[in-house]
């Protein structure tokens, strides 16, 4: 373990995911903006990351990290998926508010 790892405890790493966490639910549960829906849902995945990443550093496992790894990946791909749905949702209702769209039909 490095200097630096071991001097901070996991449980400051699980405060600041859980924080992470609660500011991604947060915006989703507040916004109906599509972007920034998006955005929160970022942000519970990075705090996913975190606890992974620190559980890892604790327990002395890459197991943790390759987890990480998949996660952003998914990331990468939800991200792609998302932007197309909000271009869709944009081009069809004018708008990124995730209330106005009733049914997704053409």
């Amino acid at each position: 373990m490095t200097a630096i790892a071991s001097s901070i405890p996991p449980s400051w790493y699980l405060l600041l995911a859980s924080a992470v966490f609660c500011i991604g639910l947060f915006g989703v549960l507040t916004r109906r903006n599509a972007l920034y829906f998006l955005m929160s849902v970022e942000l519970m995945m990075n705090a996913a990351n975190i606890n992974f990443v620190a559980f890892a550093l604790y327990y002395g496992d890459l197991t943790g990290q390759v987890f990480a790894l998949f996660v952003i990946a998914l990331a990468a791909a939800e991200v792609a998926i998302g932007i197309g749905i909000i271009l869709v949702l944009y081009r069809n209702f004018g708008t990124t508010d995730v209330t106005v769209p009733a049914e997704m039909r053409w």
